[in-house]
C-alpha cells in the first residue's frame, strides 16, 4: 500500500515540478526571444544596430550572473527547510519580474530608466530561475523509483523544453494578432501573461509533500545548518565538474535558439516570425526526446548516455552552420530542429547525473550551484561570444569553433564527475541491516 500510495505521488511531483519549470522557462524563453527580437528595437533604439543587439544580449547574459545568487539562496532553504517551499518562492519572483516586464516604459517614454529598470528586472529573473532547476529536478528525481531516477529527473528538464515552445507560440500569435503593432503593444502581452500561469503553477505546487530524501535526511537529523558553506567546502570539486558539465548543452542551445534569430534576421533577411516559428519546431522535437533520452539513460548507462550526446554535439558543430549558411529559411528551420536533439541526448540524463554527485543532505545546494555557475561560463555568454567572433572573423564557422570547445570540455568533465547514489544506497542498506539485527536481540 505504501509502495502504490509512493508511487501516486511520485506521478503528483513529477506533474508539480514539470508544470512549474514550464511557467518559469517560459518567463526566462520570452526573455531570451525578446532580447534578439524586440528589446533592441525598444529599449536600446539609438544605438548602431551591432551595439544595439550586444547591449539587448548582454542585458540577457546579466540573468545568467544572478543565478547562482539563486542557486545559494534557494540551495540553503532547499536544504534546510525543504525542496517544495523553496520552488514556490522561485516560481513568484520568475511570474512578478515577467509581469512587470510587461508594464516596463519604453526608451522613449523615460530615457536610460527603462533599459536600467529591465536589467534589474532581469536579474530578479535570474535569481528566481537559479533556485528553480535544481529544485524541480530534486522534487521529481527524489520521488520516482531507484531505477528510474534519470526519466524522473528529465521531466522537469523537458518542462524547459516546453516553456521554450510555449513561450515561441506566445509570441508567434502575437504578432500575427498585433501586426503593426507589435513594437509598440503586441510585445507585451505576452509578458502580462505569465501572471495567470503564475497562479496556476502555486496552486499545484503548494499540494505535494516534502520529498522522501528530505524527509530521510531529517528523520537522521542531518540537516545542514550551513548547506551551501558545506557543499563549498566538501565538495568544490564536484560543484566545478557540474559547471564544466553543461558547457556543450547550454552553450550550443543559445547558438541555436537565441543568436541565429538575430543572424538569420541581419544576414540572410529572413523573416522574424519564421524563426520564432523555427523555434517552437525545436521545442517540439525537446518535448519528445527528452524523457525519450532520460527513459534510454536508466536502460543503458546515466553517463554514457550524456558522454554519446556529448560526442553528437561536437560532430554537429560544422554541418550545423554549413545549413544555417545557405541562407535558404527551409533548411535554417530543418537546422534549428535537428540541433534538439544532440542537445536532448544530453538534457534527458543531465539532471540525474548530476544531482547524483552531491549527497542528499547538500543535494539542493550542489546541484544549484554547479548547474547555474555552467549556465554563466555556458549559456549566458554564448551569444555575446558569438555575436564577437562573427564579427571578429567575418565566417560564422568560428560559432563552429565555439561548439567544438564546449563539447571538449565537457567530455572531459563529464568523466571525471563520479557519483554518490551508489555510495547513499550502501549505506542506507547497511544501516537497515544494523537495525533488523538489533531488533532480532
Amino acid at each position: 500500500m505504501k509502495s502504490e500510495t509512493n508511487k501516486k505521488m511520485g506521478r503528483r511531483a513529477a506533474v508539480a515540478a514539470t508544470f512549474g519549470s514550464v511557467i518559469e522557462w517560459y518567463d526566462f524563453f520570452l526573455y531570451a526571444t525578446a532580447s534578439a527580437l524586440i528589446f533592441p528595437k525598444v529599449f536600446f533604439p539609438d544605438a548602431d544596430p551591432y551595439l544595439a543587439t550586444l547591449q539587448s544580449f548582454g542585458a540577457f547574459a546579466i540573468g545568467f550572473f544572478a543565478r547562482p545568487i539563486g542557486a545559494a539562496i534557494f540551495g540553503h532553504f532547499g536544504d534546510r527547510v525543504g525542496r517544495k517551499n523553496a520552488l514556490v518562492l522561485t516560481m513568484f519572483l520568475m511570474g512578478f519580474s515577467s509581469l512587470a516586464m510587461g508594464l516596463l516604459p519604453t526608451y522613449h517614454s523615460i530615457g536610460m530608466w527603462a533599459p536600467t529598470l529591465l536589467v534589474l528586472l532581469r536579474l530578479i529573473q535570474g535569481i528566481g530561475v537559479g533556485g528553480e532547476w535544481g529544485g524541480a529536478v530534486l522534487l521529481s528525481m527524489e520521488w520516482g523509483q531507484k531505477k528510474r531516477q534519470a526519466l524522473m529527473a528529465s521531466w522537469p528538464q523537458m518542462g524547459v523544453s516546453a516553456g521554450l515552445l510555449l513561450s515561441s507560440l506566445v509570441i508567434s500569435l502575437i504578432m500575427y494578432i498585433s501586426g503593426d503593432g507589435f513594437y509598440t503593444w503586441g510585445w507585451r502581452i505576452p509578458f502580462l501573461f505569465s501572471v495567470v500561469l503564475l497562479v496556476m503553477g502555486l496552486i499545484i505546487r503548494a499540494k505535494i509533500p516534502e520529498t522522501p530524501s528530505f524527509r530521510n535526511v531529517q528523520e537522521k537529523q542531518k540537516v545542514s545548518r550551513m548547506p551551501v558553506v558545506d557543499v563549498i567546502k566538501q565538495h568544490p570539486k564536484e560543484i566545478i565538474l557540474a559547471a564544466l558539465v553543461r558547457l556543450s548543452e547550454n552553450g550550443p542551445f543559445y547558438v541555436y535558439t537565441v543568436l541565429m534569430i538575430n543572424y538569420g534576421i541581419e544576414t540572410f533577411a529572413v523573416d522574424k516570425q519564421f524563426l520564432v516559428n523555427a523555434n517552437t519546431a525545436a521545442s517540439c522535437v525537446m518535448v519528445f526526446c527528452i524523457p525519450l533520452f532520460g527513459y534510454l539513460a536508466d536502460r543503458f548507462g546515466i553517463k554514457k548516455m550524456y558522454l554519446i550526446g556529448v560526442a553528437v554535439t561536437f560532430l554537429w558543430a560544422f554541418p550545423y552552420i554549413g545549413l544555417i549558411n545557405t541562407g535558404v529559411p527551409m533548411v535554417i528551420f530543418l537546422a534549428t530542429a535537428l540541433s534538439m536533439i544532440p542537445h536532448s541526448m544530453q538534457v534527458g540524463p543531465q539532471g540525474a547525473l548530476v544531482a547524483q554527485s552531491f549527497p542528499a543532505r547538500l543535494r539542493y545546494s550542489g546541484l544549484s550551484l554547479g548547474s547555474q555557475f555552467g549556465s554563466i561560463i555556458a549559456g549566458g555568454v554564448a551569444p555575446l561570444i558569438c555575436t564577437f567572433l562573427l564579427h571578429e572573423f567575418g565566417t560564422a564557422y568560428a560559432v563552429s569553433g565555439y561548439i567544438v570547445f564546449t563539447a571538449i570540455v565537457t567530455f572531459i568533465a563529464s568523466l571525471l564527475l563520479k557519483s554518490y547514489a551508489g555510495a547513499e544506497e550502501a549505506q542506507e542498506e547497511h544501516e537497515r541491516e544494523i537495525s533488523s539485527a538489533a531488533s532480532l536481540h
